[in-house]
């Protein structure tokens, strides 16, 4: 029996799909550090980078193994189940429905950073992301679990709408992933300027981690930054500050708790809102 056929069962093919899928990513990960480490675009604070790598990695540990495995396992169900209706499913398995497939998915995810930004639930999970006061290959790793948990559902709707194949969308994770790794980078190179027409670099994304909100929202691709030129959302600048003022964590629990208060909050805790505003 081939090995690759589509009608073996999901615990038959996963499972190994799962392996390489973490080994590359991981493979990818740890080239970046390594590169990081010879040639860091910016040195931070040695005890704050410090707290942010163990804080990171912590994320990492308590909940993205698990939810990467849950995250390709799900989504090559789902395009086993359903990749005969979706927009594509007329289409013949070849180059250029793996390359409509990756276009629109990347929209889609572009789309979906970009509502996590601008309404309020989907901001208390995703601010998390951007509490880190450094920026690092680690801060790939810096997302609560409920951002993660609500991502794979949306993830396997665009997979349904789209009828993307099992294999391509392994594929095409792997891709994100690694760019999600690549652009978070505390990395620069030559022609920056030019390889970020076309991808985001981590210099478009460092853009996206500034302090300020009137620069952070901005730069939501993943792979493609021809989104955000297209809709307007692309800035080039170097921010002076990277985090969010309000929200700062010393270790995982506080990171995880921290979704449950707003930036607001945290202002009138502070004193920084009179108390009869609402």
């Amino acid at each position: 029996m081939n090995v690759t056929d589509s009608s073996l069962p999901v615990a038959e093919q996963g499972l190994p799909l799962n392996e390489i899928f973490l080994s590359l990513a991981i493979a990818a990960f740890l080239l970046l550090i390594v590169m990081e480490g010879l040639k860091p675009y910016q040195r931070f604070d040695r005890k704050v980078a410090k707290n942010s790598v163990v804080t990171n990695t912590t994320a990492f540990l308590f909940n993205n193994v698990i939810l990467t495995t849950l995250r390709a396992s799900s989504l090559f169900f789902v395009a086993q189940q359903f990749s005969n209706y979706g927009v594509l499913s007329g289409l013949s398995n070849g180059p250029i429905k793996w390359v409509l497939s990756f276009l629109l998915f990347d929209l889609a995810i572009y789309a979906w950073h970009y509502a996590s930004h601008k309404n309020e639930f989907l901001w208390r999970f995703h601010k998390i992301h951007h509490s880190d006061k450094t920026f690092n290959v680690t801060t790939g790793f810096r997302f609560h679990v409920f951002d993660l948990f609500i991502e794979i559902v949306m993830k396997c709707l665009f997979v349904i709408v789209f009828g993307v194949d099992a294999y391509v969308i392994l594929a095409i994770e792997l891709i994100e992933l690694s760019f999600i790794f690549f652009h978070h980078s505390n990395l620069s190179f030559e022609k920056e300027d030019l390889l970020s027409k076309v991808i985001i670099t981590p210099a478009l994304h460092r853009t996206h981690h500034s302090a300020l909100r009137s620069e952070h929202d901005s730069n939501y691709g993943i792979v493609l930054s021809i989104w955000d030129q297209l809709f307007g959302t692309r800035k080039e600048l170097v921010p002076k500050k990277i985090g969010l003022d309000l929200i700062e964590a010393d270790n995982f629990i506080q990171l995880f708790f921290l979704a449950f208060i707003t930036e607001r909050h945290v202002a009138k805790l502070l004193g920084l809102i009179p108390k009869g505003r609402k």
